[in-house]
């Protein structure tokens, strides 16, 4: 499918329920109701706060594709891309060749605690994503019970990474990247591994069109304890999503689009081919993420007798139900190998914050004065 049919289907059945960071039970509950008989959902177990986790079944097909977002419960952009593509499944017969191929099992949040605080871990401050052997929460027995009883023959663990991310030690963010996780100490290329490889190099092909230079793969260094390299290790292609940054976009809503482009790039490809791994090389061309961002930096700021760069990064805070950024001044540093979202010239002037004293490091507010000129520092 051409990226300007993706795009034409995102347009049309975009969830304009679903908008910003904050995406919790309560946003999506109201939308189960309405999938129609075609959608299977239940509600597959509880979480520590006895929140309910919900599953949704769709399609015939005999290939199998278990997708779970929100492990993290503040990393919510593939979520509202799930039900974008779920809206184009009961809405639109382009993608029927998608359903009548494979059948897919979706956990759309499997974090409802830490979605409702905005917080990565869990109510018991566990990461989900650390917990694949112990399995010592509710919410990672959930996930293990329905990998088991689905069997699937590919996992799609879909999360949301920092602003900090470069696709490479480049000035391009990483604003999709991908991971096909080790599952041994050494990295083996192994076959299950090469499908996931495989999957990723499709994606990348067709966002490269879109965002050229701003896909990035993880380092795949092993950790058992991660979900993604468990079930790796037991023999299921399992591919890492990750939402990142895209320029301007603090709401995540235009890589939204691009995580929605991912999942139907992948899955007509899955449908219609039989894969294999033989065609993974181009995995390997995709650039390793790095962290050489700041969300602003301040150049050529006179600290003392010296100039240097003012690294301020933001925080995200849930206030009444919706997140805000607070601004804080990370390093104050000689910069030169890391790039802002935004940069300011500070033009050898010295920065002073609202209070009128210098700025130092944890420097918290919405603004700075530079040459008596108040510079908003919030994304707009």
């Amino acid at each position: 499918m051409k990226v300007e049919e993706i795009k034409s289907l995102f347009l049309k059945h975009k969830e304009v329920s679903l908008w910003h960071r904050y995406i919790t039970n309560k946003h999506i509950e109201p939308l189960l109701d309405n999938l129609g008989k075609h959608v299977i959902w239940e509600t597959i177990g509880e979480s520590v706060l006895n929140n309910p986790i919900y599953g949704l079944k769709i399609g015939a097909g005999n290939k199998r594709i278990l997708m779970w977002s929100q492990m993290h419960g503040n990393e919510s952009t593939t979520t509202k891309a799930l039900f974008d593509l779920l809206n184009t499944f009961l809405k639109d017969t382009s993608l029927k060749g998608i359903l009548e191929a494979c059948t897919l099992y979706v956990i759309p949040i499997l974090n409802p605690d830490g979605a409702e605080a905005y917080t990565r871990i869990n109510a018991n401050r566990v990461d989900l994503n650390r917990d694949a052997q112990d399995l010592s929460q509710p919410e990672s027995k959930v996930l293990r019970s329905i990998f088991n009883s689905f069997k699937p023959h590919f996992c799609y663990n879909l999360h949301g990474q920092r602003t900090i991310f470069s696709a490479g030690r480049t000035n391009k963010s990483a604003t999709v990247s991908f991971l096909s996780p080790a599952q041994d100490e050494n990295c083996t290329i192994t076959p299950n591994r090469k499908v996931a490889m495989e999957i990723i190099g499709v994606m990348n092909d067709t966002l490269q069109k879109i965002i050229p230079n701003q896909v990035g793969v993880y380092d795949d260094a092993f950790n058992l304890n991660c979900v993604g390299d468990t079930f790796q290790r037991e023999g299921i292609p399992t591919v890492l999503f990750e939402a990142g940054h895209y320029e301007g976009d603090y709401d995540r809503e235009i890589t939204r689009e691009l995580i929605y482009t991912s999942y139907i790039s992948s899955l007509s490809y899955i449908a219609n081919k039989d894969v294999i791994g033989n065609y993974h090389e181009s995995y390997f061309e995709i650039p390793e993420n790095e962290k050489c961002f700041y969300d602003i930096i301040v150049r050529n700021a006179k600290v003392g007798h010296m100039k240097k760069d003012i690294a301020i990064q933001y925080q995200e805070k849930l206030v009444n139900g919706k997140i805000e950024f607070f601004p804080k001044i990370e390093k104050i540093e000689s910069l030169d190998a890391f790039f802002g979202h935004k940069e300011i010239d500070a033009s050898g002037f010295e920065v002073f914050g609202h209070d009128n004293q210098l700025v130092d490091i944890n420097y918290e507010n919405v603004f700075v004065i530079i040459n008596n000129d108040k510079i908003a520092l919030l994304p707009k």
